[in-house]
């Protein structure tokens, strides 16, 4: 498969309001599984300062595309992007704030500060992110999965990047 097609065809696959809604449903779960759990957050933009809090944040192809195609704003520009990979944040952070709050991928939603969450984290996560991928074989969309800043990278610049 020609690497530089994925990110086409993973913006059109999610145009498709079934397959959109599919995600939007292993999201609701998530939201669910917050709720029942309680993890904190103290919205302090600790999670969006990646290099700072010494994470790194994955996302799924149609996961990015997603975010890309429901961002109410203009495109992402690439001298944006590589800003904030240089400075070690996500590119949509704002202040403390996430600035895609209602539209960031799974592994956004599923991070907390709250330490005695991380257990929880990685069980939920998993069970979640297999419900994506299997989202991605349905709908016959190449699965990959890779670091949030490589993967917008794609979109922007279709040259397959290095580990993805």
């Amino acid at each position: 498969m020609d690497e530089t097609l994925l990110p086409a065809g993973w913006t059109r696959a999610v145009r498709d309001p079934r397959l959109a809604a599919e995600i939007d449903a292993v999201y609701a779960r998530a939201a669910s599984a917050i709720e029942r759990r309680g993890p904190a957050c103290w919205a302090s933009g600790r999670c969006c300062r990646f290099r700072d809090a010494g994470h790194r944040l994955y996302v799924t192809g149609l996961e990015a595309a997603l975010t890309l195609v429901r961002l109410d704003r203009s495109p992402l520009a690439p001298a944006e992007l590589e800003s904030a990979i240089a400075r070690g944040t996500c590119v949509f952070v704002s202040g403390n704030l996430c600035s895609v709050h209602t539209i960031k991928p799974l592994g956004c939603r599923l991070y907390f500060c709250d330490r005695s969450a991380a257990a929880w984290q990685r069980e939920v996560h998993e069970q979640l992110l297999s419900d994506i991928r299997d989202i991605h074989d349905r709908h016959q969309q190449p699965y990959r999965y890779g670091e949030w800043g490589d993967m917008l990278r794609r979109f922007i610049d279709p040259s397959p990047t290095v580990g993805a």
